[in-house]
């Protein structure tokens, strides 16, 4: 039986990584095998690929080098961790996928969906995240959580930027039904009881599987 892929989405600040505690506590809670990665990132290389990211530099990052090294981090996190998991029946949980490529590299840095969507199926195929848990929240409320944290390569980008970003998720929940938008400015209790009820149809068709009712039985 092929694992579930969900993905959590969102700008910094919006309460990714809490979420991604309460989403492992429910998979736990009901016997769902599980792995939480991250993009970009997951595997060794990858997280290099990652550090070259998001290191703050004197040199501009041309859009489309800093699209093609997403991609190549996701190449190696696809084949390396998130298919041999899938295909042994092990769910994964990862902090952003390809929803954050459209968001920051196509919506805020401008590239084309066009350009993105061929990368996007040469990488992963028909591939795609089961469901999507989209934290929603305004720049402010953002800000405010970061604090007075210097920041990354991307974190340093001006309000405009992040303006781009939120447009550019809320206009993909708005075409792609596994997308759900999670109104992140809520209290925390508030917050993963929405990410709860969104998750759980997944975790009650998991557990009303006729091979897993013999193996609890």
């Amino acid at each position: 039986m092929e694992g579930k892929f969900i993905t959590l989405e969102g700008i910094d600040g919006v309460g990714k990584s809490t979420q991604m505690a309460c989403i492992g506590c429910l998979l736990k809670e009901a016997g769902i095998d599980y792995i939480a990665t991250r993009e970009p990132g997951g595997t060794p290389l990858a997280e290099e690929i990652r550090r070259l990211l998001l290191e703050v530099r004197d040199e501009p990052v041309a859009g489309l080098a800093e699209l093609l090294l997403v991609f190549a981090a996701r190449s190696q996190h696809l084949e390396e961790r998130i298919r041999p998991a899938l295909d042994a029946g092990v769910w994964v949980v990862s902090e952003r996928f390809t929803d954050a490529t459209y968001a920051y590299q196509g919506g805020a840095r401008g590239l084309s969906e066009r350009t993105i969507g061929r990368l996007e199926s040469l990488v992963q195929g028909a591939l795609q995240p089961h469901l999507t848990l989209y934290l929603d929240a305004p720049l402010a409320t953002a800000a405010q959580r970061m604090g007075d944290r210097a920041g990354d390569r991307f974190e340093r980008e001006g309000a405009e930027f992040f303006h781009r970003v939120r447009e550019g998720y809320l206009s993909r929940a708005k075409r792609h039904e596994r997308i759900v938008v999670v109104d992140a400015a809520r209290p925390v209790g508030e917050v993963s009881a929405a990410v709860a009820a969104a998750l759980g149809p997944l975790i009650s068709a998991r557990l009303s599987k006729p091979s897993l009712a013999r193996e609890s039985s």
